[in-house]
This record gives C-alpha cells, structure tokens and sequence, in this order.
C-alpha cells in the first residue's frame, strides 16, 4: 500500500551563492530519510556558469570573461544562471512517489508551460532536448541529478535578466540556440514572483502525483 509523504515544504532563498546551495542540496539528499519532506527552493544565483557531468569543452565560453564556471553533477551541458533568472530546485524522492524520471522531466516541463499559459505565451517541451520553448527560443532549463530514487536540481526560468552571457556558450550544447526571457513575451512579473508562482503549480502536481 502506498503512504502519503509528508507535506511538501516551499523555501524561498532569494540570491544565493551557487556552490553553497549545491553542497546543501547533495547534503538534504544523502542524509534525508523515508519520512523527509520533500522541498522545492525557489530562488536566484548571481552571475555563474554551471556545466553538466558530460559537457562537452567545445561549448564552454569563447569570449573569456569574470563569470565563474562551476562542473557539478546534474545532467546536461553548460547553461548560466544570473540575477532576474526564477531558479526552482527540486528535492523530491521520486521513487517514494512512483514517479518516473521521465515523468518527473515532463511535470517540469508542464509547469511552465502552465505558467506562461494565461499570459497568451504558447510554450512548448521538444524530443531529445529537455526544457521549454516559445517559437525557436528557449525560455527554461532543466537538469537533475537522482541518487537513489531522490532527486535535486531542478529548471531555471529566464525572466528579466542579462542574456549577453549566453551569446558565450553554446547553451545547453546546442550551437547557435536562442534565449529569450518572460519579460520579453510580454508576461508580467519579477524573478522572485513567477519562481513562486513555478513553485506553487509544481507543488500542486506533485500534490496529485
């Protein structure tokens, strides 16, 4: 028979330094047991490279500048993170929800696409290529690393925010990939608001998962 998990906890952070908040979340997740919370932070990171565990180096920047670049241990390639970027990470024990990490993806991909909806933006999710997108532009990054049946990172909207950083890369590995942000289509709100509202619609579907 399957138990209810405890209820899921929202945390707002505001800006917070990358690799303390990466150390956090490899802690909660290695030390958390069958009766831990599952928590979702909602928050921002200053200017910051981050490269997945098989970025490939042809990506990296080719214009050298002071952003810092961090490997960590979520999938994926390189992707920026800045000021005015709505971050939600996600520390969920999949498998003490039966959820599928496949399924998981799409749940995530699904709360933006929720969230942009009212707003006349149509979002969509594309094969092979995780995250969302409106028209040729993308618009959210996602990531996760699961240990265990538990997972931690999460996605990473783009709402008011410095793009010029990603001109730089090859974001996510694909050369010439364009970014766009909310602000740009026409959605009202700051970074911290629509990280909340992010985080309200995901706990909502978690909450029927």
């Amino acid at each position: 028979m399957r138990v209810d998990p405890p209820p899921l906890v929202i945390k707002r952070l505001g800006t917070v330094e990358y690799v303390p908040t990466l150390e956090a979340m490899r802690a909660l997740t290695a030390t958390r047991g069958a009766d831990t919370a599952d928590e979702l932070w909602a928050l921002e990171h200053p200017r910051v490279y981050t490269l997945g565990v098989r970025s490939d180096p042809r990506h990296l920047p080719r214009i050298a500048n002071e952003i810092t670049l961090v490997r960590c241990n979520r999938g994926g390639e390189i992707t920026y993170h800045g000021p005015g970027q709505a971050i939600v990470y996600t520390l969920v024990d999949l498998a003490r929800r039966t959820l599928k990490v496949g399924q998981f993806v799409r749940m995530l991909e699904q709360s933006v696409i929720d969230l942009l909806a009212p707003f006349g933006v149509v979002a969509e999710r594309r094969s092979g290529a995780p995250g969302v997108y409106v028209a040729d532009a993308k618009v959210a990054a996602l990531g996760l690393r699961v240990s265990r049946g538990r997972a931690y990172h999460g996605i990473a909207l783009n709402v008011d925010m410095d793009l010029s950083p990603f001109a730089s890369i090859d974001p996510c590995g694909y050369p010439g990939l364009a970014v766009t942000q909310t602000r740009d289509l026409g959605v009202p709100g700051s970074a911290p608001e629509l990280g909340e509202r992010l985080a309200s619609i995901l706990a909502r579907k978690l909450g029927n998962a």
